[in-house]
């Protein structure tokens, strides 16, 4: 399985486009900015698209990629995620006021767009080329929000993807018993704007290193930070190397610091 990364910034500036994974060529994992980087045979080859929630870093391309290759498509593109993300899409979106109601057009028998709820809880299994089991995770922000768990359906290991979340025990009580290739979490901010990131309800460094204290010290595999501040990305990861370097975030199965990462557009995980 490998897993392709569009965007991973927590906005946009030059060389920085917001979350966006592609798994396999044929899932979307969040459809912020990076989308626009993919060719139209590359979006049209997008079946599905699963949503860690609402807001606009993580949505902003979906109208976009929909409009520019609804021609090419020969059904639905279908759109995975909360019911509550959903029912933002088509208030707020999908309205005929920002964007067209793709979920009607051109007809609602068979329109560009169709949505399916799911569950924090539930596993879907989605994949036009090659099968995928996502398991929707929980997420604490300021909306209802999940991450996801992907691996192929005829088994081995999990890419987890944290979506935008803070502090989160019941998460890390599911990961802790998966079988994990590769953790993807969020750090968006730095610790000089902790107060920051709490009311936001995302991660900083120091918020990370108690997040990170949660994964079963028999567990081995890397982190890739992402959804950092272009103008605090330096700082952020700055942080994080001095926290690996101690105690407080040192991973009891490594010796290596470099287990934890900044991931970057364009890095190909393959798992």
């Amino acid at each position: 399985m490998q897993v392709r990364v569009l965007g991973c910034s927590g906005a946009i500036a030059k060389g920085c486009r917001t979350t966006s994974f592609l798994v396999d060529g044929d899932l979307l994992v969040d459809a912020g900015t990076g989308v626009g980087d993919l060719t139209l045979d590359e979006m049209a080859g997008i079946d599905d698209v699963v949503l860690t929630h609402s807001h606009l870093d993580h949505v902003a391309a979906l109208p976009l990629m929909i409009d520019a290759v609804a021609s090419r498509r020969r059904g639905p593109l279908r759109v995975h995620a909360l019911r509550a993300t959903i029912e933002a899409l088509r208030a707020h979106v999908f309205n005929n006021v920002i964007w067209p109601d793709f979920g009607r057009i051109p007809s609602q028998e068979a329109p560009f767009v169709s949505f399916h709820d799911f569950a924090v809880g539930q596993t879907l299994r989605l994949g036009s080329r090659s099968l995928k089991d996502i398991e929707v995770l929980p997420a604490v922000h300021t909306v209802p929000a999940c991450g996801f768990a992907v691996r192929p359906a005829a088994g081995g290991r999990h890419w987890v993807y944290s979506g935008d979340t803070e502090r989160n025990a019941p998460f890390w009580e599911r990961v802790n018993a998966l079988d994990v290739a590769a953790l993807v979490i969020e750090t968006a901010f730095s610790d000089r704007e902790m107060a920051l990131a709490q009311r936001s309800l995302h991660l900083s460094p120091s918020s990370l290193a108690a997040e990170l204290a949660h994964i079963s010290p028999h567990s081995d595999y890397p982190i890739y930070i992402t959804h950092t501040k272009p103008a605090e990305t330096e700082e952020i990861m700055s942080q994080i190397n001095r926290l690996a370097g101690t105690a407080t975030l040192r991973r009891p199965a490594h010796k290596d610091d470099r287990v934890i990462q900044w991931l970057r557009a364009d890095e190909v995980l393959t798992l």
